[in-house]
């Protein structure tokens, strides 16, 4: 059956604002959400990440909120700072009347400013539970007014342990409010939270396809033994070339290491984590998207709400705890049907969540080799060659001609092409293949033998072979 916003209950009004903005119809969630929103009941939306959640719960409180009341009349809390962001700017844009104030309240930002448009009048507040908890302390917030109360990405919310100020935020909003969470997971919590804060919710639930985008292609690649993850993804990611990745890792730490390993190596890459303030992620977040960063290493928690349109490639450094997370990692590349790639550097303590996110996505991955200098470096001409045919065709041409003339008198044209070519390369190495490291001129059928693969159609176990001894041993690689 086929929806229209108007089907839902919405006003032919906001139904033709939207379909300006181009969204003609309604997504599954929108569709099972909305029309219970607006009937005034509490709701528990399942359903993941880019399904359409913030507006399935934005459209009817903006439907419904009095422009002439400037209290707070709805609350919206959020996990993290960037989602915060992420969800202020999608109401602000689907928002026409301008009389409905819409504010975001998180930590990092001068809470002066949140003051000052709070004293103003403000309809809506988006924020998370900290910043929100300062501001009712302060008396400065005050939710005696709110009708609507959401809680966006619950499970991820209580598993970062906001359970407590999320009870006292509930606990000091009228009993009268209508509730809606919306999460990717029904868990316990989300299940005690909802009996005890909400009157007889409905439960929508969109279900998930297991298998994973089809336009993303996905490889693992298996780290040798005696590898650390650095130093196998540096040959990986040279011969990608990745226009714009985002790599994810586990800790702050590992973050924060693995960014300075990178850039020592002449990459353009910065770290994204808890640690940094919140100018210092919307700066980055938007050198990010304006490409004068182009990897970007993250932190789970970190990376939600952070969105890159046209991202090329995701990275699982450190593969992810459980599938549904893979899924959602990945699924941030081959977007608009675009294609995309998602690499995974698999160690063998990670062979069983390899297994796992197999038979979850109902696919075997590609397992890919760790590319050897010759490779990278036959990559690299390649490209160049293709840059010097575009060269060849463009308008600058003309400028150079004069000093070619001049070294044709010394020197045969093809010795003068072919200097120009080696500068051109090597200005465009990154450092580390600039050194002398016998590890990249390792040979592959040697590494093949330190590292057992785990190839599509084969689950047999490895045979235990002795390290290489330190005659052998390859150099580490280079450290920031």
């Amino acid at each position: 059956m086929t929806f229209s916003f108007t089907s839902l209950g919405l006003s032919e009004t906001r139904a033709r604002q939207l379909e300006k903005a181009g969204f003609t119809a309604p997504t599954p969630i929108q569709a099972q959400a909305i029309p219970h929103l607006l009937s005034g009941r509490d709701v528990v939306g399942l359903a993941q990440t880019g399904t359409g959640k913030t507006a399935a719960f934005s459209l009817p409180i903006l439907e419904q909120i009095d422009p002439n009341n400037s209290a707070v009349q709805a609350l919206i809390l959020t996990p993290t700072r960037e989602l915060a962001v992420q969800v202020y700017q999608a109401i602000h844009d689907m928002n026409e009347d301008r009389r409905i104030k819409v504010l975001a309240v998180y930590g990092g930002q001068a809470i002066d400013l949140q003051l000052s448009k709070l004293r103003r009048g403000v309809q809506v507040v988006v924020g998370t539970p900290g910043r929100v908890i300062d501001l009712l302390n302060r008396g400065d917030l005050r939710l005696n007014q709110v009708n609507w109360l959401v809680l966006d990405e619950a499970d991820e919310m209580l598993n970062m342990g906001f359970i407590q100020d999320v009870e006292k935020i509930l606990s000091q909003s009228p009993p009268e409010r209508q509730t809606a969470f919306f999460s990717a997971t029904m868990e316990s919590s989300i299940r005690e939270l909802a009996a005890k804060f909400l009157r007889s919710p409905i439960t929508v639930s969109i279900e998930q396809p297991k298998a994973a985008p089809t336009r993303i292609n996905q490889v693992a690649y298996m780290v040798p033994r005696g590898w650390s993850k650095a130093r196998a993804l540096q040959p990986i990611m040279e011969l990608q070339a990745p226009e714009s990745a985002l790599i994810f890792v586990r800790t702050r730490k590992t973050a924060a290491d693995l960014t300075r390993q990178l850039q020592a190596a002449g990459y353009s890459v910065d770290e994204y984590h808890g640690d940094l303030s919140q100018a210092q992620r919307e700066r980055l977040l938007l050198r990010f998207r304006q490409r004068q960063v182009r990897w970007v290493v993250a932190t789970d928690i970190a990376a939600r709400g952070l969105h890159v349109d046209d991202l090329s490639h995701v990275v699982n450094f450190d593969m992810p705890d459980s599938v549904e997370s893979y899924v959602h990692r990945i699924g941030r590349t081959g977007r608009a049907g675009k294609e995309g790639t998602a690499i995974s550097l698999v160690l063998p303590f990670d062979r069983r969540k390899l297994r796992d996110i197999e038979h979850h996505i109902r696919q075997r991955l590609e397992i890919g080799d760790i590319p050897t200098r010759a490779e990278i470096e036959a990559r690299h001409l390649e490209t160049l060659q293709s840059q010097l045919r575009e060269a060849l065709g463009g308008d600058r041409l003309a400028s150079f001609l004069p000093i070619a003339t001049e070294l044709s008198e010394e020197y045969d044209m093809r010795a003068i092409a072919a200097a120009a070519l080696q500068m051109a390369y090597d200005e465009t190495r990154p450092a580390w293949t600039r050194q002398e490291q016998s590890w990249v001129d390792e040979d592959k059928q040697q590494r093949n033998s330190e590292a057992p693969k785990l190839r599509p159609g084969s689950r047999s176990k490895p045979n235990k072979r002795s390290r290489p001894s330190s005659n052998n041993r390859s150099t580490p690689s280079p450290r920031g």
